[in-house]
């Protein structure tokens, strides 16, 4: 069964320091900040701004180990994934994978949703990184 995304949850931002992204997104495009995460599992400090119904996501390192200083260490900052909401992450992977798309890590993990999301290698998906998060309902 084909698994459709049903919208786009997020665009995950990098950012040096949320007080940086938030200058940017919160107090120069008035976005309101809807709540702040910390994962210190995952070295990083998050930010979720309303827009519509997608959501900007503010992704700054927490501590030297984040998830995301190699990708600010070469890129500076900028988009670094657009997360897809479907129903079933593991099908909508599976499905993906059976096309060539070459999934991160050995499953779905926690993200800061608190739901289960999964990753897909840009180089396998035409220069973007694909987030797939499960959200009940979708």
């Amino acid at each position: 069964m084909t698994q459709e995304p049903k919208r786009i949850n997020h665009l995950g931002i990098a950012v040096k320091t949320l007080e940086e992204g938030l200058a940017v997104w919160r107090d120069g495009l008035g976005l309101k900040v809807e709540k702040l995460v910390d994962m210190p599992e995952k070295g990083l400090r998050i930010a979720f701004l309303p827009c519509g119904e997608t959501m900007i996501e503010l992704l700054a390192p927490l501590g030297e180990n984040s998830e995301i200083q190699a990708f600010l260490d070469k890129r500076g900052g900028g988009i670094h994934h657009v997360c897809l909401e479907v129903a079933d992450v593991a099908a909508a992977t599976a499905q993906a994978s059976a096309h060539g798309m070459q999934l991160l890590g050995k499953g779905a993990t926690i993200g800061a949703e608190g739901l289960p999301v999964r990753f897909a290698h840009p180089k396998s998906t035409a220069g973007a990184l694909v987030e797939w998060l499960e959200k009940p309902g979708a």
